[in-house]
């Protein structure tokens, strides 16, 4: 019950990574709001939880690049629950291609889901945090964001600027008593990395040194360090989870 009476937000919550960390924070005992773009999609999710978890799952509605839904989803937590202790910044999208095929629209996409909302969503929900005096904010980078890797330029960029807000807004916001870290997956056993076929996952997996697929499961379970009191002095971290990858 290592988040016990805690409010969290988990963005991207609707499979893989971001599933997983809604379940083991409820697991913990929070009231999770979980977020995701598709109504209903969140259903799956909350009947699992249902009756099973000590905390709650509590489905929220809205695209991260919206910022009316973001401001209204921080509004609801406000009215619901006085408090909002940890934010993840976890949606996000993968648009792979090689420098000169690079177009713009890719570039703005990538940076409007995987940056702009991060630091949008973080000023709303640090907000309450203020009046608390305390809070973590947790923000999903990768390995590729720490690395590089060929043909993700533009993803490993916005990904090595989430790294770099995290660094900056962890020492601006100490003072308030509020945490910023990273979490940086390497390669996860989600539908996303499935999809690039059973050739590419093999050639995958035999780069990581602990011989193994990481699952989601794995993040998960350092988010809930993250968000709970066991990292109470830990902030402007970068934690990577990936097995000893090589890329």
């Amino acid at each position: 019950m290592l988040l016990e009476e805690s409010v969290c937000l988990v963005t991207g919550a609707s499979r893989g990574i971001g599933a997983s960390i809604a379940t083991r924070f409820a697991e913990e005992g929070a009231t999770v709001y979980a977020n995701a773009r598709s109504e209903g999609s969140l259903d799956a999710l909350c009947e699992s939880n249902a009756g099973r978890r000590k905390g709650t799952i509590v489905p929220v509605y809205f695209d991260v690049c919206d910022a009316a839904g973001q401001k209204a989803a921080i509004m609801q937590i406000k009215k619901e629950q006085g408090r909002l202790d940890v934010l993840v910044n976890n949606a996000g999208i993968m648009k792979d291609s090689l420098i000169g095929m690079i177009d713009r629209s890719t570039v703005q996409a990538t940076f409007e889901t995987n940056v702009f909302s991060a630091i949008e969503l973080m000023q709303l929900a640090t907000k309450l945090m203020f009046r608390q005096g305390s809070g973590s904010v947790i923000n999903m980078s990768s390995l590729v964001g720490v690395n590089g890797n060929r043909g993700q330029a533009v993803y490993a960029a916005s990904k090595g600027a989430v790294i770099s807000l995290t660094k900056a807004a962890a020492k601006e916001l100490a003072p308030k008593g509020i945490r910023v870290n990273a979490v940086a997956p390497g390669m996860i056993d989600t539908d996303l990395f499935r999809s690039a076929g059973e050739e590419a996952v093999e050639r995958f997996s035999s780069c990581i040194g602990m011989g193994r697929v990481g699952a989601p499961e794995d993040v998960a379970d350092v988010c809930v360090f993250l968000a709970s009191d066991l990292s109470r002095y830990v902030t402007g971290q970068v934690i990577g989870v990936d097995g000893s990858a090589l890329m």
